[in-house]
Parts: C-alpha cells; sequence; structure tokens
C-alpha cells in the first residue's frame, strides 16, 4: 500500500451570520510519500490473443484491491489559524 503523510491546516473566522469560529480555507499538504510493496493478488487481463498481468490496485475496486495496492492517507497533524471577526460592512463599497 502507498502511505500518504498528510498535515491539515484550517484558517478560521466569525462573521455575522456564524459568530462561532468557523473554517473558511481547509489546506492540506503531503508531508511524506511511503511507497507500496509489490502487489500480491496481480490480475490477467486479456484482450483478443493478447494477455497481461497487472496489479490488482489498476484494475479492481478499493474493497477488493490486495494490502499492497491499497492507498492509506494519514493525518499526521491538524493546526488551525484564526484571522478574526468579519464585519457586516466588510463586502459594502462606497
Amino acid at each position: 500500500m502507498t502511505t500518504y503523510l498528510v498535515d491539515v491546516h484550517h484558517r478560521t473566522h466569525t462573521c455575522p451570520a456564524n459568530p462561532e469560529p468557523h473554517p473558511y480555507d481547509t489546506r492540506r499538504t503531503i508531508v511524506a510519500v511511503l511507497p507500496r510493496q509489490p502487489c500480491r493478488s496481480p490480475i490477467t487481463v486479456r484482450s483478443g490473443a493478447t494477455t497481461a498481468v497487472i496489479d490488482c490496485g489498476r484494475h479492481e475496486p478499493a474493497a477488493r484491491q490486495c494490502d499492497a495496492c491499497r492507498n492509506t492517507i494519514i493525518k499526521r497533524r491538524t493546526t488551525a489559524t484564526y484571522t478574526g471577526a468579519v464585519g457586516a460592512t466588510a463586502g459594502a463599497a462606497a
């Protein structure tokens, strides 16, 4: 399985419509990629007289893929930055 290590950062604010701090922008950063192992259940695909053996991850849905072909995402860290309150007249221009 290929494992992706991800950091998540939320930018939050408050506004007249929702006085509780809430995210308005979420960024995800891939920190590391750990390569996968060889496929444990390769699939033979035929097209006419031609055959090929491919990884099950290229052919099968996720539920039927072997553990070596299935992707895994691990959230390493989640952070948030509060950017302040947005005023009721912030978008109005004179």
